[in-house]
């Protein structure tokens, strides 16, 4: 053998030359290291404005979002869970595959939308991310996320601060969650303009994706070749989308921009080329150019909610797409910055001054009566009122914050800029650090308060800016009134900071803001009447624990909302139909620090009526000498007793269970209703008992049954179902009273079957959901060989009765579960059993019946697992087939 020392140089450095040969020519020929063919990116821009409450940070009830909580769960339920699970099916609507469709996509997520993500499912937070982890890996270090200016407001309106901001806080969480730089960045509606791509240069950011309307004017970038080339005017959205541009700035620095191509982009939104996969690889391929380039770029662009709330199912067809049918043509999936790393701009462009995507004049959707967003007679005239309003406002408020600030922090400018890194984390290791890197001097307890609310008036005053509270018709609309609760919260924080009341001038110029519902005339009514009644103070919190605390044992250390409550004292005592509790509570909150030290009294006289009175702390006797005297009140067993005492104590504020918040209230009236309706459903489970037989005799003979007999069946079997889904949930550890629960249920189904009953019970949808889950998860991780075939017959009965309850099972997750556990875990017993075949067949029964001991799931209990499989809508016929 020759060793290295023994070639010759000169065949040394040929065969060196042909090692790098080969290295070069393998680059060449990869579509990922080097620009050839066709590349397709689609991106979603996936965003919700921000919903939460200013006072509890957290989103309340949406009745317009039945049957979900809110309109981010529906949206979650439709859109955002089922792109990172998407099926790809057979044609049998079996599941042959679950694609995250995030690897694949080009997306930005906006900032509020991923914390609500982050906060509601975990598991689908953490897929965005491995998504993008995957796609750096596959895409030579460039991820398919691209960062979104933080809260959606209009950039070209905002002020050069505000631009710095939003962008600064765009960079930071993008940062925190992804684990990297951003390259590019999705500016709110596409709107952009110079001095906004100042900043955006200024901050490091590569790129921006804009709409083909927004270009004037592009031509090949001059070089050494071509010194001077002629400008091409593409003002009416003529510019060739299929080539990244590079736009330049006055002092020569520049901005790379990338076109969607409009054309498709609609299609997607308001056509059908989402039906399927076939027709949308079809619908890309139309946008293809024929003139022998090298490479060209098809990217399309559109809200990400298109993918499943807009139009249902049509994450199957991305699905689709992207693993088979872009794959098969020959067309590479990539990510703008993916792109741009292989192909840099060759021509420049000039943009438009302003403009945006959804508005064909400029930007004035966020600020005048254009007349996009509108239809109908209504007319926008508010917008331009709403807009000077809150940039009046804006103003009173920076005069606020530099004037208070400079008392604590060094520069309260780069503080607000920071300010992110304790937006994503409140921890109180976290703001002590913050602050300690900003405070200009060491800061008392009551200066730290000061500082956190000069900072949340700011968050405030850049929430009150979010674009969807002028995109619609009507400043009376739920994105209206949230962009004025935020303006309420930043003017309430300016006043407890610095004493400054700026509410009444403010809403002074609210009136100058028609509204076109009659109820409300202007924008001051709206403010009254939606935006004051929406504030809390400390006191209703302390109202709403102390009337919960009846019906709920709470901690000694509880959360409520964004506030800590500390119990110090509380003693309850009931006496007929009266029951009073008095207690003494600290408040603090989670965000500002600011607390309270507050005694309550709380009497309840029966049914709806409550009586809650709140002060603050004045010291331990006079709280000792309080709660004697309201106990004393109680052993007279008169509720005007009681009330007069707490008069006389605490004055004559009073809170009622309609100071509660929402969804703790409907809560509570559930409770407070369960007597009446326990007695109601006795009541009609008697007249279904005892008029049973007569029911039965009118559906045997085909006859028009009692409406008032229908109903009582209905209730009575409802009642009973929900009784026996909760009592199989609560044995679920008993296997003795799983089955015989099991079995009471399949026969309540039967019985309303032959009742021909329309059983409402949506309660028992999620319980038999986890139920099934959870059962399936064990099935699985945790199999035990002996009962295995009895722990499948058990799911497939659950499954089973769901089905005949009607009660809409959604077996997505179970779905995922198996399908995630065919190859890992099934696929072993699959080859177990066909071991044992093959032993069968070569040494005789005495070897198989050997094997067959030893093997820890037989071929019988491995057919059953996966009939499962098909019963989960997973295809599994290749491992049915090949069983013996």
């Amino acid at each position: 053998m020759t060793s290295a020392a023994e070639i010759p140089a000169s065949q040394a450095d040929a065969m060196v030359s042909i090692a790098d040969l080969q290295v070069d020519a393998g680059i060449a020929s990869d579509p990922l290291r080097t620009a050839t063919g066709v590349y397709v990116t689609v991106h979603g821009h996936f965003y919700q404005p921000p919903r939460e409450n200013p006072y509890l940070d957290t989103i309340e009830r949406q009745p317009s979002a039945a049957p979900f909580h809110d309109w981010n769960e529906r949206i979650h339920h439709e859109c955002y869970r089922p792109n990172a699970f998407a099926r790809v099916l057979n044609e049998r609507g079996e599941v042959i595959g679950i694609v995250n469709n995030y690897e694949y996509l080009s997306f930005n997520i906006g900032p509020t939308l991923m914390s609500w993500l982050e906060r509601y499912d975990v598991e689908v937070y953490q897929r965005i991310l491995e998504a993008d982890r995957n796609s750096c890996k596959r895409l030579n270090g460039h991820g398919n996320a691209i960062a979104q200016a933080y809260n959606h407001i209009i950039l070209p309106l905002a002020n050069e601060r505000d631009k710095y901001t939003q962008i600064r806080w765009g960079k930071e969480d993008f940062r925190s969650r992804f684990n990297r730089d951003p390259e590019g960045m999705w500016l709110a509606e596409t709107a952009v303009d110079y001095p906004s791509l100042e900043v955006l240069v200024d901050e490091g950011i590569q790129f921006i994706v804009l709409a083909p309307s927004q270009a004037e004017r592009c031509r090949a970038i001059p070089s050494d070749h071509q010194p001077v080339t002629q400008w091409h005017e593409v003002g009416g959205s003529q510019i060739d989308p299929t080539r990244p541009y590079r736009c330049f700035l006055a002092d020569g620095r520049y901005i790379d921009i990338f076109f969607y191509d409009g054309p498709i982009s609609r299609d997607m939104g308001f056509n059908d080329v989402l039906s399927d996969a076939h027709n949308f690889a079809g619908r890309v391929g139309q946008a293809v150019r024929g003139d022998h380039r090298p490479a060209q770029l098809i990217s399309v662009a559109t809200d990400g909610e298109t993918f499943g709330h807009h139009k249902g199912g049509t994450e199957k067809c991305l699905a689709y797409t992207f693993t088979q049918e872009l794959p098969n043509r020959g067309w590479t999936v990539t990510n703008f910055a993916h792109y741009l790393s292989i192909n840099p701009p060759t021509w420049e462009v000039v943009l438009k001054p302003v403009t945006a995507w959804s508005c064909s004049h400029g930007v004035n959707r966020w600020q005048d009566d254009c007349g996009c967003g509108g239809g109908g007679v209504w007319n926008q005239k508010w917008r331009r009122p709403l807009r000077d309003a809150l940039d009046w406002l804006r103003d009173k408020l920076v005069k606020v914050y530099e004037e208070a600030g400079h008392q604590f922090f060094r520069d309260p400018w780069a503080a607000r800029d920071e300010y992110i890194q304790v937006i994503r984390d409140r921890s109180p290791e976290n703001v002590e650090n913050f602050l300690g890197r900003h405070r200009s001097r060491k800061l008392t307890a009551s200066e730290q308060i000061d500082a956190l609310r000069l900072l949340e008036m700011q968050r405030h005053s850049l929430l009150m800016y979010t674009s969807c509270g002028w995109f619609f018709e009507e400043i009376s609309r739920p994105e209206g009134v949230q962009i004025l609760r935020y303006a309420a919260r930043a003017l309430e924080l300016a006043g407890d900071v610095a004493g400054v009341q700026l509410e009444k001038c403010f809403v002074k110029r609210l009136a100058l803001a028609p509204s076109n519902v009659d109820f409300f005339k202007n924008g001051a009514a709206v403010y009254r009447h939606l935006v004051i009644s929406s504030q809390i103070t400390f006191k209703q919190v302390a109202a709403h624990y102390a009337i919960t605390s009846l019906f709920t044992s709470y901690a000694r250390q509880q959360r409520v909302y964004c506030y800590d409550a500390q119990q110090l004292d509380y003693q309850i005592q009931r006496m007929g139909s009266l029951t009073l509790a008095v207690g003494q509570l600290r408040l603090v909150s989670e965000i500002t620090w600011e607390s309270a030290h507050l005694v309550f009294a709380v009497l309840h006289l029966g049914g709806w009526d409550f009586h809650c009175c709140i002060q603050p702390f004045a010291g331990r006797r006079a709280y000792s000498k309080l709660k004697d005297k309201v106990f004393d009140s109680l052993k007279q067993a008169s509720a005007a007793h009681a009330i007069l005492a707490m008069h006389q104590m605490f004055g004559a504020e009073s809170f009622s269970l309609q100071s509660l918040f929402a969804e703790e209230r409907h809560r509570i009236m559930g409770l407070l209703s369960q007597e009446t309706l326990t007695r109601l459903d006795q009541l009609y489970t008697q007249v279904y008992r005892d008029n049973y037989g007569v029911l039965m005799a009118f559906h045997r003979d085909e006859l028009p049954v009692p409406q008032e007999l229908q109903v009582a069946a209905e209730i009575a079997l409802s009642n009973r179902a929900l009784t026996e889904i909760g009592a199989l949930d609560s044995a679920m550890s008993d296997p003795q009273r799983v089955w015989s629960h099991l079995a009471e249920l399949e026969a309540i189904a039967t019985e309303a079957n032959h009742m021909r009953c329309q059983l409402k019970i949506p309660e028992g949808k999620p319980t038999l959901e986890k139920l099934i889950l959870r059962s399936l998860w064990q099935l699985l991780h945790d199999t035990n060989v002996p009962t295995l075939s009895a722990d499948i017959e058990f799911i497939r009965r659950l499954i089973e009765v769901g089905n005949q309850l009607n009660l809409g099972l959604s077996l997505a997750q179970c779905q995922e579960l198996y399908f995630n556990c065919l190859q890992p875990r099934i696929e072993p017993l699959f080859q177990q059993a066909m071991q044992v075949q093959l032993t069968s067949e070569l040494h005789g029964e005495s070897a198989v019946a050997h094997l067959t001991t030893n093997t820890d799931c037989n071929t019988i209990q491995l057919r059953h697992l996966l009939q499962l499989g098909e019963k989960l809508a997973v295809d599994v016929s290749f491992w049915l087939s090949q069983l013996p």
